[in-house]
C-alpha cells in the first residue's frame, strides 16, 4: 500500500530542509523507517521559514524500488565515482569513430558502443 501526502515543513531561521531531515520527520510522524519514505517536489515559500511538497510512503521497500521511477531512487543512492575524466572519455569516443570491427570493441567501454 501506498500513502501519499502533501507535507509542509517548517524551518524558521534555516533556508530549507534536507531531503535526509524530512525523511526522518515524516518517519516519525507515521511511525515507520526512513527508508519507505520517498520526498520530491518541495519547494521553499517566499520569505523562508517552510517548504511544502510531496511524498509517497511506502509499507515495505521492494514495492519502492518496483514502483518508483529509477530518477528518484538515484537521489538516495550513493553516487558512484566516475572512472576517468571528461577530456579522456570523449578522445576515446573520437579514436573509436576512427576504427572498424574488433579493435573498436577493444579500444574500451564508451556508450556508443554498448558497454
Amino acid at each position: 500500500e501506498v500513502v501519499s501526502t502533501q507535507s509542509t515543513g517548517i524551518h524558521p531561521g534555516k533556508a530549507n530542509l534536507s531531503k535526509a531531515e524530512l525523511k526522518d520527520k515524516l518517519a516519525t510522524m507515521y511511525k515507520t523507517t526512513s527508508d519507505v519514505i520517498m520526498p520530491f517536489g518541495f519547494k521553499t515559500d517566499f520569505g523562508g521559514g517552510r517548504s511544502t511538497g510531496f511524498a509517497l510512503i511506502y509499507d515495505i521497500v521492494d514495492a519502492l524500488q518496483k514502483i518508483e521511477p529509477k530518477y528518484r531512487l538515484q537521489r538516495f543512492l550513493p553516487k558512484k565515482d566516475k572512472t576517468s575524466g571528461r577530456r579522456q572519455r570523449k578522445e576515446l569516443k573520437n579514436k573509436k569513430k576512427k576504427e572498424k570491427g574488433k579493435k573498436k570493441a577493444e579500444m574500451g567501454s564508451c556508450k556508443r558502443n554498448g558497454k
